[in-house]
């Protein structure tokens, strides 16, 4: 039987099928015009594209907002969408079964969504499986054995750091501070410390270049605050950090106090292997070791951090005891 295991991100939308690998990974967004903002023209990196740039009468839309829904009707869209894209062909209807991450403080209301949307979308079963287990699952690690593992996930909308063992869930804490705030934070201290204004993509794509730990000084283009005027300023990859130091502080200080919840004897099996580091803000430069010095445990870096909660959902399909243990 076909199925998808998807990663429904606030920043990027994972789609991998277990036989053909990863089918679909773009920005989690969507171009729809005015008068119908639940029809999807463009999805994905044809439609983050034109975010700071949208022409009149059409509007970009993130169906998902800290790792949830936030508008059913988008969402269902955006699934129907991203899968006939992942199949590179009109889907022909056939009534699939999903495994979808989902972040493990979501709601029950948050999570009845997701189902909902899946099944409007078409999809015959759909099950939720939460994200740090199923990253793990896609790292390699049993879920199911009688050892307690930690997994720390930064993604645009969320950070969570998640307690497991033997199919149950020890600890956890969420922090709706992330990758999409940091963001923000590098374009409000360009705007109050240069006088630049810059868009949303331009502040992203900053904060990506200091996350490849660039050397030479940054360029940034924008727009001057004082005269409206097109400016350059150049940055150092220091600046950048310093920039944002406090919000990363926040995001890490939320994270620790998940430690005061994990049961003692879990302490030895977390210092003896190590914490897990997955999403796209664990690539930030320096990030895995502040939380080092912070956790005092090894943190490693996943292998693929920006997949590895899709492939692990897809691989849980062919594991109905993980699904059973974890799952809905």
């Amino acid at each position: 039987m076909g199925g998808f295991g998807v990663d429904l991100g606030t920043a990027n939308t994972v789609v991998v099928q277990p036989k053909r690998g990863i089918v679909f990974d773009e920005p989690s967004v969507m171009l729809a015009r005015a008068d119908e903002p639940t029809v999807p023209i463009l999805v994905g990196e044809d439609a983050r594209q034109l975010i700071g740039r949208t022409p009149v009468g059409f509007q970009t839309v993130r169906p998902l907002q800290d790792g949830v829904i936030v508008d059913l009707e988008s969402a269902r869209s955006f699934i129907v969408a991203i899968l006939r894209k992942a199949r590179q062909h009109v889907w022909s209807g056939l009534r699939r079964r999903a495994v979808i991450g989902v972040p493990t403080g979501a709601t029950t209301l948050e999570c009845r969504a997701l189902l909902e949307a899946g099944h409007e979308a078409g999809l015959r079963k759909v099950a939720l499986l939460p994200e740090p287990v199923a990253g793990a699952l896609g790292s390699g690690i049993d879920p199911l054995e009688p050892r307690a593992h930690l997994v720390v996930d930064v993604g645009g909308g969320t950070a969570e750091i998640t307690g497991f063992c033997y199919g149950g869930i020890l600890a956890s804490r969420t922090c709706r501070v992330a990758g999409d705030e940091l963001t923000r934070t590098l374009s409000q201290y360009l705007r109050s410390e240069h006088q630049l204004v810059v868009g949303d993509l331009t502040a992203e794509n900053l904060k990506v270049a200091m996350d490849a730990l660039a050397d030479p000084p940054l360029i940034v283009e924008g727009r001057d605050g004082a005269t409206g005027r097109a400016r350059l300023v150049t940055l150092e990859n220091d600046e950048v950090k310093e920039a944002l130091r406090t919000t990363v502080d926040e995001i890490v200080q939320t994270l620790t106090s998940c430690l005061e919840d994990l049961p003692a004897q879990a302490v030895g099996d977390i210092m003896s292997h190590g914490v897990l580091a997955i999403g796209g803000g664990a690539l930030m430069s320096g990030f895995t070791q502040l939380l080092e010095e912070h956790f005092g445990f090894p943190v490693k870096l996943a292998d693929r951090p920006l997949t590895c909660v899709a492939e692990g959902a897809s691989v849980a399909m062919m594991h109905p005891e993980v699904l059973a243990a974890y799952g809905g």
